[in-house]
């Protein structure tokens, strides 16, 4: 190994496609498109700045690994213990337990009303709210999925989302 190179030989890409894209949504969270409710979807007024905050700080954990009862990046996280991570680290809101006891929690609100920061739920193990993700806009959400181990972002119209969701709640105004 070449001691001279070090870590400055990683490309930078990866680092590139997630600026681009938290880009992207800032602009979209804040386009005339987005608060008049476009594909049906964030018909309430534009994203608080909590939830802004929560969607930055969730597209940043993008890629990071699962584990079931995962609480942190370092250890790896499951979709509640993203959702009790992010919504300690950017707003300082306490939520926390299963993706059931989260939904509990929440303030219901209606499909079309999501807001960036919202969180969204679905039933993917045959029981009602076992999986939770966090709303960004434009029918997208984060999430931390045991399938294929990674933090990413899905859309809500994706068919197997779409048939298996459940509930939107909010924290926020």
């Amino acid at each position: 190994m070449n001691a001279s190179k070090g870590c400055y030989d990683t490309p930078r890409f990866p680092t590139l496609l997630l600026a681009a894209l938290l880009a992207l949504i800032l602009a979209a969270c804040g386009s005339p498109a987005q608060r008049s409710g476009a594909a049906g979807y964030g018909a309430r007024s534009a994203a608080s700045p909590q939830g802004n905050e929560i969607v930055l700080y969730a597209l940043g954990l993008l890629d990071t690994g699962y584990r079931f009862g995962g609480k942190n990046p370092e250890a790896g996280l499951d979709c509640s213990g993203m959702v009790a991570y992010v919504y300690g680290q950017a707003a300082g809101l306490k939520v926390s337990g299963s993706a059931a006891d989260i939904a509990r929690k929440g303030r219901t609100i209606a499909r079309d009303d999501l807001r960036p920061g919202d969180l969204v739920f679905f039933n993917t193990l045959g029981r009602a709210y076992s999986h939770v993700g966090i709303y960004i806009g434009d029918a997208r959400f984060v999430h931390a999925p045991s399938t294929n181990g990674r933090v990413r972002v899905d859309h809500l119209g994706d068919r197997y989302y779409a048939q298996r969701f459940e509930a939107a709640r909010s924290f926020f105004d």
